[in-house]
């Protein structure tokens, strides 16, 4: 395949060649597939041409390209429910895949001013702060990010959130009484396209959600989910 004029031509014929050894099952999901140098030799075609096919792949859906690890055939998009307070960890053994958390931050910070009203306490009082990386089969798929009014779980800093997922942990000490959320796209901060290996130009999907127990309130998160990971549905 010589990369002589026509380009679209080129790129979407290796599209097509991509797309046939999925679609055959040569490349079953989660399978890495070749990186833009090895499409270069493999087609032979350039460079420019590799990264365009590769790259319009993920756009819809069918790679999974992780930052440092490279690009890989996406399994079925994973559904989010949007009602309810659900725990990743369980949606994620449900479907059959592995679990992990990694804990990246956990301390006691100062409200102000959105915070004090979000939690519903006092400017200046103490709330615990809380960041956690999901992985699904060991590819990042939600940044939690998530504030805790420390009256309604004092012990919330000492617990093993490698273990246990602050959902599961929040459900039993302050059960939910009363949920708020919202739903948008969003373009995610250098620090967060770190945590989740994804480029600065990919979508992502936010879920902001505040809860309270017995009228009072406990959380105020946000959970951050690569757009091309996931789709976020729900029924009445």
């Amino acid at each position: 395949m010589q990369d002589r004029g026509g380009t679209k031509a080129l790129y979407e014929r290796v599209k097509a060649q991509i797309r046939a050894r999925i679609d055959s099952g040569e490349w079953p999901p989660q399978t890495r597939v070749p990186s833009e140098n090895e499409i270069v030799a493999l087609f032979g075609v350039s460079r420019m041409t590799a990264h365009r096919a590769l790259h319009e792949l993920a756009s819809e859906g069918v790679l999974l390209r992780v930052r440092g690890r490279g690009s890989f055939v996406a399994p079925q998009r994973h559904r989010v429910g949007t009602m309810g307070v659900r725990n990743i960890a369980d949606d994620i053994r449900a479907r059959g895949g592995v679990h992990r958390a990694e804990l990246v931050l956990a301390q006691e910070e100062v409200c102000g001013p959105d915070l004090a009203d979000a939690l519903e306490r006092a400017l200046g009082l103490a709330v615990f702060h809380t960041v956690v990386v999901h992985y699904e089969d060991e590819v990042p798929i939600q940044l939690e990010d998530r504030f805790v009014n420390p009256d309604m779980a004092p012990d919330y800093l000492s617990q093993d959130f490698t273990a246990q997922t602050p959902n599961a942990y929040l459900s039993r000490v302050a059960p939910l009484s009363r949920s708020e959320q919202s739903i948008e796209a969003v373009a995610p901060q250098p620090w967060e396209c770190r945590l989740l290996a994804i480029g600065r130009g990919d979508p992502c999907l936010l879920v902001r959600r505040r809860t309270w127990s017995a009228g009072r309130a406990v959380t105020a998160v946000r959970l951050l989910h690569p757009g091309t990971r996931f789709r976020l549905e729900s029924s009445a």
